[in-house]
Parts: C-alpha cells; structure tokens; sequence
C-alpha cells in the first residue's frame, strides 16, 4: 500500500475538492487523517490504487510526499499495539504514520509507515 502526504491549503472545500477528485476517478481511500496547521491543511491519504491517485495530484498540481505503508493484523486485547511498537523499536526501526484501518473479532488490522519498511516486515508478522 502507498500513503500520500498532501499539502493543500486550510480552507473550507479543500478536503471536499481533493476526496472527490479521487472518487470520480473510481479510487477508494482505505485511510485518511487530515489536521491544519495555520494556513496550511495536511492529508495523508491511504488508497487502494497509487498509481490513479498519483496522476490526480500530479494533474492537479498539488503538492505531496508518497511512501510505503505495511499492514499489520494485531490479536485483540489491551497489549497488542504495545507490544508491535516495542518490536519496531527493538529492532531500531521509527514509525512514522500508523492508521487504523478495520476492526475485526479476530483483532484489528493497522497500516503502519516506518523509516525501514525491510526490517519492519520481518518484525511485524506474527504478533
């Protein structure tokens, strides 16, 4: 999976204009976290087809930043994303960007983006 990290402008419609660019284009987002800061809105963007998504920015002119998201199924219970943070940071490993992304009876499956997506995946599976 690809998140994209976009910057727009912190202004009504924004947000609006950008989703429905990527819905038209017949993209679902698997995960969105938006904030502003001042001026500027930031949208990190998960979605099913990078490369789609990749044209419309660029098409669009918008400023962005893309890099590779892993997933991960976490066991339910209390512990589970203590204990994959700890795995990461055993093996020197940053998170960068984590989303939640279905809750399931079995657990909850995350899309995490680290610094060194190689050794990530080693420690990511089983949990």
């Amino acid at each position: 999976m690809t998140e994209f990290t976009v910057q727009l402008a912190n202004r009504p419609g924004m947000l609006a204009a950008l989703t429905e660019r990527i819905a038209q284009a017949g993209v679902r987002i698997e995960a969105l976290a938006a904030f502003g800061i001042g001026e500027i809105g930031i949208v990190h963007i998960v979605a099913e087809d990078a490369p789609t998504v990749r044209g419309i920015l660029s098409r669009a002119g918008m400023t962005f930043e893309e890099r590779t998201i892993l997933t991960t199924h976490l066991p339910p219970g209390p512990a589970a994303v203590a204990t994959m943070a700890h795995r990461l940071a055993d093996a020197g490993v940053n998170i960068e960007a984590m989303y939640l992304l279905r809750t399931k009876p079995d657990g909850v499956e995350f899309a995490v983006a680290v610094d060194r997506p190689d050794e990530a995946s080693r420690h990511l599976q089983p949990l």
